[in-house]
């Protein structure tokens, strides 16, 4: 893991690595299961439930969205968007033909556990008590 990258689990979803990963500069790993061998270039991001394939390659600023399984050995292009499971790939440019398929997948319930309807407010408000929790924690070893 090079600087700035970010790897965090959450509560249904822990963050698991495998071996011989390397996961670049500004990378974000966020409740997924990243297999063997996989390189994740600077600026990545891969959403909770998602499932990055023994060796594949994530290039730069390309995003595995929530729910979605790339597989293994797939390459997933530069600023490209995988979505689905299994993963298909998008251009930035196609946002219809991806929101088609990432819709579904509960982007909302997934990471905020609150239907997509939900008020903004409601979920930030969520969030407020989630990271107040861990006010008193203490950084260890």
């Amino acid at each position: 893991m090079l600087e700035n990258a970010l790897i965090r689990g959450r509560r249904d979803h822990p963050a698991v690595l495998g071996d011989a990963v390397l996961i670049g500069p500004h990378a974000h790993i966020n409740g997924a299961t990243v297999q063997d061998e996989v390189f994740i270039a600077t600026g990545v991001s891969v959403f909770p439930g998602a499932l990055v394939g023994a060796g594949s390659e994530l290039r730069i600023n390309s995003v595995l969205h929530v729910n979605s399984r790339l597989e293994p050995g797939s390459t997933l292009p530069i600023g490209w968007i995988a979505i689905g499971d299994p993963a298909q790939m998008f251009s930035p440019d196609r946002h219809d033909e991806l929101w088609a398929v990432q819709k579904p997948l509960d982007f909302p319930g997934t990471v905020y556990g609150v239907s997509r309807d939900e008020s903004l407010r409601t979920i930030l408000n969520q969030q407020v008590q989630f990271y107040g929790e861990h006010r008193q924690d203490r950084l260890i070893g």
